[in-house]
């Protein structure tokens, strides 16, 4: 489970034995998944206040191309 990044009290994960299509897991005052590819967009999220998942989808947004090669580097 590498935590690739974090900010604003988030952590984003990317687990080693997940599914494409590319996307990562954020972990906070809550849980949300939020695919990477072939947009910037939230899957689900359980428990996290609306204000946090913006931050999450701005933060994703600002780092996809860092995490999309966090997630080629871990899956191959």
């Amino acid at each position: 489970m590498p935590v690739v990044f974090r900010a604003h009290g988030l952590r984003f994960i990317i687990y080693v034995d997940d599914h494409r299509p590319p996307h990562i897991h954020v972990d906070g005052r809550g849980v949300a998944k939020i695919a990477l590819e072939p947009n910037v967009e939230l899957i689900w999220d359980r428990g996290m206040t609306k204000p946090d998942v913006k931050r999450a989808l701005d933060v994703v947004t600002d780092e996809r191309d860092e995490m999309i090669k966090a997630w080629n580097r871990i899956h191959g």
